[in-house]
């Protein structure tokens, strides 16, 4: 807590600082005692115009909640709560390493909405090790059954340095087949739709009017600021990330308040790339008028062949002045983003 106000302090000068959301996660910030947790509040209201922010996110486990801890979130402006559930089966709770089960998730809900929270989301993971399509299903169906305004899921991604990227190595983690996971992610899709929640990006559905602000930021290549170890930020020409581990960032940020472990500038080709590949994630994808807007030339000027390519495969498609991925091409994603790469001579060609 020292270390990250010291960098906040460090950054932030003068008056309240405008901003349109807030999204403290990370980590488990609600891991925090109430005394760590009030003091992290009075930092960001000291700092930010909570006042005027449209929403404010804080991430947690469920079972990490209690009434003392739910009020003080409310009293200092938070309106929004994401919960990592992950998934609905308390032996695959065991095998992610998570310490809640899933009673704890129907109890946290509870409590959140006898206190006057209503926008509420949830993370779910598919694809685990051992999970077959019935057991995901109907995981997904205990989690619609919630009626919340929004859910987050993801496929299982094995990173390094983890139990699970060790297990992969050593041929002892065994995911379900690509098949599968496809299947998955189309029962997702359907459930979703049949319940009246919409996908507005790959792995985001929501009701109408809850789609999430802070998301959307980076999806449309928005600017903002990132504080805390491990943290990523984007500010005009530059995208930032600090350092981590814990210890290693407390000691550069109580040291000069700046524990950047990396920058990299953002020219034209970067911010160019960047507003494909973001963008598409949205299934309302990429506005070509607010694109000519934004860098002064159109898409197909740029684009035209890989453009026409993709629309052949029949990835992406072209909807009332937007292109934007078709289900196949949501299906197919990364392969789509690689299509949108630049050599520096080709913004030569436009400008």
């Amino acid at each position: 807590m020292e270390a990250l106000t010291n960098e906040i302090n460090t950054n932030i000068h003068g008056k309240k600082q405008k901003v349109k959301t807030i999204f403290i996660g990370g980590g488990t910030p609600t891991a925090l005692n109430m005394k760590q947790l009030r003091s992290l509040l009075e930092l960001i209201d000291h700092k930010f115009d909570v006042a005027n922010c449209e929403e404010y996110t804080i991430e947690g486990n469920p079972g990490d909640f209690e009434v003392e801890k739910v009020r003080l979130l409310k009293s200092y402006g938070v309106n929004r709560i994401s919960l990592g559930v992950q998934v609905f089966d308390d032996q695959m709770l065991e095998e992610l390493g998570r310490l809640h089960k899933v009673k704890d998730v129907y109890h946290t809900i509870n409590l959140l909405q006898r206190n006057g929270f209503s926008n509420i989301s949830i993370d779910l993971i598919y694809a685990l090790p051992n999970q077959t399509v019935d057991q995901f299903q109907k995981s997904l169906e205990e989690a619609v059954s919630f009626d919340l305004p929004h859910y987050s899921t993801y496929a299982l991604q094995i990173e390094p340095k983890t139990v699970f990227y060790q297990r992969h190595k050593k041929g002892k983690l065994h995911r379900p087949p690509q098949e599968a996971e496809v299947q998955m992610y189309e029962i997702l899709k359907s459930t979703m739709r049949g319940n009246n929640i919409n996908q507005y990006e790959i792995s985001n559905f929501a009701k109408n009017g809850f789609e999430s602000k802070h998301n959307l930021t980076y999806w449309n290549n928005e600017h903002y600021y990132g504080f805390g170890a491990g943290a990523h930020g984007y500010l005009p020409g530059r995208r930032t990330g600090n350092i981590r581990p814990l210890p290693a960032y407390n000691k550069k940020a109580m040291s000069d308040g700046k524990p950047i472990l990396s920058i990299e500038e953002i020219g034209l080709k970067e911010m160019v790339e960047e507003e494909m590949f973001l963008g598409l994630r949205k299934l309302s994808g990429i506005n070509q008028q607010h694109f000519r807007d934004k860098f002064g030339f159109s898409c197909d000027s740029l684009y035209g062949g890989a453009i026409s390519s993709l629309v052949k495969k029949g990835w992406l498609a072209e909807q009332q002045g937007n292109y934007c991925l078709t289900d196949d091409g949501l299906l197919f994603g990364n392969e789509v983003f690689a299509e949108f790469l630049l050599e520096e001579e080709d913004l030569k060609l436009v400008r």
